[in-house]
């Protein structure tokens, strides 16, 4: 039985070993090299009290671009996708959209007529699928999508097809005292619904573009806000 005892002492210290370097190293995802030390450089210069370069608590801030920086963004923004799934449903809510372009060419599901749409294009359909809701019906309508949508290449949801190291490094910034922020060309609204389960980001710290919202009440008197097919800020 002492060989057997002995391999498990061995694996159990070579475990160990692993949990350790994993628990000193804050980004293990990242290849040891000039950017993840320049990473940890600022971290511990910017949080050693009595240093040159120390920020106090409440100013610590980091903000960061969200498409190509903290997800994917190629071959389309998530967020088109998302409206690209909503002309569907519009189209059934407005039949006269059938025939129109560029919404004819979105239901068609014809891929490559798809990829060849314009700005201008896309720009309508954004317009048309973000606006006309109330904001709840709009966050509702966001969460069943990511909670139902996968990327038809990688058959992933959305929120999961995030960078791991940038993930570690937003929460290294976090565990140093940090606020971490997002500052998109995306939407603001839209960003708001999953920021938080997929980064640890509160809503509040997601700045994006925004369109405006009118006030209204319900037939109950519930006030509500609308959005509304305005642009108030351009993030861009």
């Amino acid at each position: 039985m002492k060989p057997i005892r002995n391999k498990f002492v061995l694996l159990a210290i070579v475990i160990a070993g692993l949990t350790t370097t994993y628990a000193q190293d804050p980004l293990p995802s990242w290849n040891d090299g000039p950017a993840k030390q320049a990473i940890v450089d600022f971290v511990k210069a910017t949080t050693e009290t009595g240093g040159a370069n120390f920020v106090a608590p409440e100013e610590r801030i980091a903000t960061f671009d969200q498409d190509g920086t903290l997800w994917v963004e190629h071959p389309m923004y998530s967020q088109v996708m998302y409206c690209l799934h909503r002309v569907g449903a519009l189209v059934k809510e407005k039949p006269e959209l059938k025939d129109v372009e560029p919404f004819k060419t979105v239901i068609s599901g014809d891929r490559e007529a798809i990829g060849k749409l314009t700005m201008p294009d896309l720009e309508k359909i954004l317009m048309a699928t973000l606006t006309g809701m109330s904001t709840e019906q709009f966050q509702a309508e966001v969460k069943q999508w990511f909670a139902e949508a996968k990327d038809p290449r990688w058959h992933k949801p959305y929120n999961e097809l995030t960078y791991q190291p940038m993930q570690e490094v937003l929460k290294y910034l976090r565990a140093n005292g940090y606020k971490t922020y997002i500052c998109t060309g995306g939407g603001q609204d839209f960003v708001r619904v999953y920021a938080e389960q997929t980064y640890g980001i509160p809503p509040e710290q997601i700045v994006g573009t925004m369109g405006g919202t009118t006030y209204g009440y319900d037939k109950d008197g519930k006030p509500f806000l609308t959005k509304d097919p305005k642009l108030l800020l351009n993030d861009n």
